[in-house]
């Protein structure tokens, strides 16, 4: 059995960060899972002038700081993809790569998916279509996969595919040239875009276009990864209310489901770092109060 944590946190960017401090202070139990790098987007912002002590500075001065922020209370990130999250009553478990996880209160902070679905993904979710390949992986041993990576940092999982025996399709939809470990044993196809996933109930094939209007060109698979930065909130956990794109909270960042909460921008407009930052803190006060009715029980 997991051994159970007080809160996990679903994003590394500011809200993340903002919930693990406030979490760690109030001597809370936790993993913040997230890339290393904190936040692209904020690393990629060339000047922020909104966040209190930090005027003009740059999105990278910015990370670092926060970095450093984690270092010092000793706040590790774990990279490791979370494939779902299931509410068990009075805890979660959590799909972490191709372990289990377990918490008492969760705080999704993800950001915002802003990708729309590619034709076929929510028909065949689960029936072909994934979002983590360390997951899932293993069910397709011996088999063809195609991987629709969306970021770099994706790589390591098609490298993952390729090291248990599955026959990859690899699809890079970043710009630059993919580094891959296992790249020799891949079929890497460039310039291409997803057009549609299909299958009689399950994944049968990816029909790919050129990106400059090539003809389509038909991938006969038995999955499709698609590796997004972010995975739309109503795809990580079942019965989620939402408010059209973005997850439905009240004041306290609490949602529908008990125990479960959300900060940042996948909460809505506005986007801005302050805001994210400032509704980390709430969620994690929310959940502390959460976590300590549920220990009293």
């Amino acid at each position: 059995m997991a051994e159970r944590m007080d809160v996990a946190i679903i994003g590394s960017g500011p809200a993340g960060i903002s919930a693990a401090i406030t979490a760690t202070a109030r001597g809370l139990s936790l993993k913040l899972y997230g890339n290393m790098a904190v936040s692209e987007k904020l690393s990629k912002a060339h000047q922020i002038n909104n966040y209190p002590g930090f005027y003009g500075k740059s999105g990278a001065e910015i990370a670092d700081a926060f970095s450093d922020h984690l270092n010092a209370m000793g706040i590790a990130r774990d990279e490791a993809k979370i494939g779902g999250i299931y509410s068990m009553g009075d805890y979660f478990s959590i799909a972490v790569g191709s372990d289990v996880a377990e918490a008492t209160a969760v705080i999704l902070a993800t950001g915002v998916n802003f990708g729309r679905p590619i034709p076929g993904e929510n028909d065949l979710l689960g029936r072909g279509v994934s979002y983590c390949a360390t997951c899932d992986g293993m069910l397709y041993r011996g088999k063809k996969a195609a991987v629709l990576a969306y970021d770099q940092g994706e790589e390591k999982e098609a490298d993952f595919l390729a090291s248990i025996g599955v026959e990859v399709d690899y699809i890079p939809m970043y710009k630059g040239t993919p580094d891959l470990a296992n790249g020799d044993a891949m079929n890497v196809i460039e310039g291409a875009a997803p057009k549609s996933i299909e299958g009689d109930g399950k994944v049968e094939k990816l029909i790919l276009g050129g990106a400059n209007g090539e003809a389509e060109r038909e991938l006969s698979e038995d999955a499709v990864f698609i590796l997004r930065s972010s995975i739309a909130p109503d795809k990580i956990i079942d019965g989620l209310e939402l408010d059209g794109n973005h997850v439905k909270v009240d004041r306290k960042m609490a949602t529908n489901i008990p125990g479960f909460f959300a900060a940042g921008d996948i909460t809505g407009t506005p986007y801005q770092y302050v805001k994210a930052a400032g509704e980390g803190n709430v969620a994690a006060i929310s959940a502390a109060s959460y976590v300590a009715a549920i220990k009293k029980k």
